[in-house]
């Protein structure tokens, strides 16, 4: 299994854009050019998340409407774990504060990209980190940027990350990143839209693009409190997907994985069993299905507010940009790495995703296979339980 070329390319585009928690401005403008390349409607809801399938509110709530076959809303956010710029220390050297997860060893020294929305790309080296009192995540740094920007840019316009020399390179069938979680995600959505909307009868499908994921699921909630989904005739499956931490039984390169739950809650039984259905009849052998208890997802929120749900998951090497897996450019033991994942893990990503899309699958009555060969174990052992 293989991603097509011009997939493969969209893919490294993507992943080479800048972005952090609340500045994922270039990312949400190279997905509408996307779309707008093939004539996929879209527009902002009220909160910057990018919902994708629709024009307008308008359409959006139209699409629930109707029908007994549900909509099926893709969830993705466009963040990944970074910092923003708070003020210049003196010439070259920005104070920046840290949001979301990061390494906790060997920062002293390590490179960091620099973007703002306007255009501004450069790096630097991060000195005088200070973790948060819980010691899990960097708090504030000085960023000395190399060599020092000149016009300065503002301080708060300033985002960032850690580097490793490249955005994003590949090494066998594994493709290294400074940011695969969750643009493999975002990523996913794009394809499926497209080709949702190149076939004549579409498909019941929204997709979210969503922004601050990293820093407790905020732009999900924002998109779940305007209650546009809760005005919805027709059954509504969300289906949360994600770059998500390995774990024993979800490894790279073993395939997408039906995600059961993650560290706040299982998922829904009946859209999860229609997922695993899918997922055997179309990559058997070649899936795996685990619950995913290493983060939070958004599929927390969507349970959290009431809606049918499932995941999907592509499994990441160096959660975080942590040194868990180690491999090229790590700095150590939990310190900064690049995210990794598989390509034939994402390609069999997508391949769920369409899956998920096809007409008639059993949403209403998700265990008849479950239940029907229950029945014929229990027969056959029915003269046994008369004679008990």
């Amino acid at each position: 299994m293989s991603l097509a070329p011009q997939h493969l390319q969209l893919l490294k585009a993507l992943l080479g854009q800048p972005t952090a928690p609340f500045r994922e401005g270039r990312v949400r403008r190279f997905a509408e050019e996307v779309l707008q390349a093939s004539s996929v409607p879209h527009f902002q809801d009220p909160f910057g998340n990018l919902v994708v399938g629709a024009g307008s509110r308008a359409d959006y709530l139209r699409l629930l409407q109707g029908s007994r076959e549900p909509v099926r809303v893709f969830i993705a956010h466009m963040d990944h774990p970074g910092f923003h710029g708070v003020r210049w220390q003196r010439a070259g050297v920005l104070r920046v504060r840290w949001l979301g997860g990061s390494p906790t060893r060997h920062l002293e020294g390590s490179r960091v990209w620099l973007a703002d929305q306007a255009g501004f790309d450069g790096e630097g080296v991060l000195r005088g980190v200070r973790l948060r009192r819980d010691g899990l995540a960097i708090d504030t740094a000085e960023v000395h940027v190399d060599p020092p920007p000149k016009p300065r840019p503002a301080a708060g316009s300033l985002y960032g990350g850690l580097t490793f020399g490249s955005p994003v390179w590949l090494k066998g069938g594994r493709l290294y990143t400074r940011a695969a979680d969750d643009l493999i995600g975002v990523f996913a959505i794009l394809v499926l839209a497209e080709a949702c909307f190149a076939q004549r009868r579409r498909p019941p499908f929204l997709g979210l693009l969503t922004r601050g994921e990293e820093v407790g699921l905020t732009g999900a909630v924002a998109h779940f409190r305007l209650n546009w989904l809760k005005g919805a005739s027709r059954p509504v499956v969300c289906v949360s997907l994600e770059a998500s931490r390995t774990l024993p039984g979800a490894e790279v390169g073993k395939g997408p994985i039906v995600r059961l739950g993650d560290r706040r809650t299982p998922f829904s039984p009946g859209p999860t069993q229609v997922l695993s259905e899918v997922a055997q009849a179309l990559l058997p052998g070649r899936h795996q299905r685990r619950l995913m208890d290493g983060g939070s997802c958004e599929g927390s929120a969507a349970v959290a507010f009431g809606f049918a749900t499932a995941a999907l998951a592509v499994p990441l090497g160096n959660y975080h940009n942590q040194g868990l897996e180690g491999g090229p450019g790590c700095r150590g033991r939990l310190g900064p790495a690049p995210e990794f994942v598989h390509l034939d893990d994402v390609a069999g990503l997508l391949t769920l995703c369409r899956g998920l899309l096809e007409p008639r699958l059993p949403w209403a009555d998700p265990w008849r296979k479950t239940r029907e060969r229950l029945l014929v174990n229990a027969q056959h052992y029915d003269a046994w339980l008369r004679r008990g």
